[in-house]
């Protein structure tokens, strides 16, 4: 049966050049269906743990600038201070979603406060909060570092790959545990192509 495209519904993507925060990798999945930012997740509490996190942090708010997006609870707003407190330089936004009880699909249960996170809300209510951080849409797309490149470079398929790109992400003050694809959305959020390629000869 062919599909009657005059019944689905079609939505516009949001596009956003600051880099947003979210918690976790259900947050973020929910938020890149509703725009094209960089989306970084803090893993939850890992953030108060992690150096390598709150570096990364502190360099897309310098590079790019942050949009805060955590749930709205207790455990949502403690990150959001933390944030705030490591973040010195650079410009740190705050998005909120509106508190609305329920459960997430995935979950058996609701939450401890009953509230909805980041992944459970509806996708209007998501593009509502976030269209006021959207920016012109007729802005020129950067030129990306590509999958490809990683490749040519020896970043990806090689033996000695995971090892260059621990060296790589050491000197980019990227978390080195990320893979090859969080790598390049990374690199993609926080710098230029060329200025990629000029960090990676000089390593080699």
């Amino acid at each position: 049966m062919e599909n009657n495209l005059a019944d689905q519904e079609v939505y516009n993507v949001l596009h956003i050049t600051k880099a947003i925060i979210v918690e976790g990798a259900y947050d973020r999945r929910r938020v890149e269906e509703v725009c094209d930012a960089y989306c970084f997740a803090t893993g939850g509490f890992d953030v108060f743990a992690d150096g390598e996190k709150r570096d990364f942090i502190r360099r897309l708010a310098k590079e790019r600038g942050l949009i805060v997006l955590t749930d709205s609870d207790r455990a949502g707003f403690a990150i959001r201070a933390h944030i705030k407190n490591i973040v010195k330089e650079g410009e740190v936004l705050h998005a909120y979603i509106p508190e609305i009880y329920g459960k997430e699909r995935r979950k058996p249960r609701p939450s401890a406060e009953g509230k909805l996170g980041v992944e459970g809300v509806d996708r209007q209510t998501l593009e509502e909060v976030l269209r006021p951080f959207a920016a012109d849409f007729s802005a020129p797309p950067p030129d990306p570092v590509t999958k490809a490149e990683l490749y040519e470079l020896g970043l990806t398929g090689a033996a000695d790959s995971a090892a260059r790109r621990r060296k790589l992400c050491e000197r980019l003050g990227i978390p080195s545990r990320i893979s090859a694809n969080s790598l390049l959305e990374a690199v993609n959020a926080i710098m230029t192509k060329k200025q990629f390629l000029d960090i990676v000869n000089s390593i080699k």
